[in-house]
């Protein structure tokens, strides 16, 4: 599917779908995860990611490191406009709370999408995307459909995308931010999917015994109209998840 990838807001969406306070919530702590040194080639050549084997008392954890080499142009670009919006829109807006918010969204959002739970779904995603989805999602093969979810654990990296501030026609001014998510899931896809990040596996005790994961990534865009008297509401009004929801 091709769809264009703080504080409360249809930050107020997120706080009920997690039963959580209108500001956006905290950040959930990585949970241990399985053993053994793994190389990950990224989804894109911006970034690296590895882990390593770690010791403890409950024996060995997985490390997840990230590498990303960002050009200085659209750093400069970005951290313009968040001044702009602090300056204009938002004083209290900050990139690093808006970013903890659109993870745990994301995560609801893709268990949703893979659950086929459509309807909980209209006051997170805007109308003409959800009326995609439910064209879509009829269609998927149940392997595809799984690879949709994201446990918040499970996603390994985010970051900003573009960062747009626009006025309609009509005068309406807006603020859209996509987020670019990278996350693991063991759906059972095929290996050679096409156009899909590598596969990489993760041995247990029993070298015979390998689980499987899939490294893939999503792409979702948030919205909000900051029009004197407009609802202070996310809204997602694009959602990507390449080889898988097209």
């Amino acid at each position: 599917m091709a769809l264009r990838c703080a504080a409360p807001g249809r930050v107020r969406w997120l706080a009920r779908a997690l039963a959580g306070s209108p500001r956006l919530l905290p950040p959930t702590a990585a949970a241990p995860g399985p053993p053994g040194p793994a190389r990950i080639r990224p989804p894109q050549p911006s970034a690296r990611f590895a882990s390593s084997a770690g010791s403890g008392t409950e024996g060995p954890q997985r490390r997840v490191m990230v590498v990303r080499i960002t050009s200085p142009f659209a750093w400069l670009r970005t951290r313009f406009y968040y001044l702009l919006i602090r300056l204009y829109f938002d004083q209290e807006f900050s990139i690093e709370e808006f970013t903890r918010g659109a993870k745990q969204a994301f995560s609801v959002v893709s268990k949703l999408l893979s659950q086929r739970k459509l309807d909980l779904l209209e006051e997170l995603v805007s109308a003409e995307v959800l009326q995609v989805l439910k064209e879509k999602i009829s269609l998927l093969p149940d392997s595809h459909r799984d690879a949709l979810a994201a446990d918040i654990d499970a996603i390994m990296y985010t970051t900003e995308g573009d960062v747009r501030i626009y006025y309609d026609d009509d005068g309406r001014k807006f603020v859209s931010i996509l987020m670019c998510f990278w996350y693991l899931n063991g759906a059972n896809l095929p290996d050679n999917m096409p156009g899909e990040a590598k596969v990489f596996q993760i041995v247990f005790g029993d070298e015979n015994t390998k689980e499987k994961k899939h490294l893939l990534t999503a792409n979702y865009e948030f919205q909000r109209e900051f029009t004197e008297g407009a609802k202070p509401d996310w809204t997602i009004t694009r959602i990507e998840h390449p080889r898988l929801l097209e």
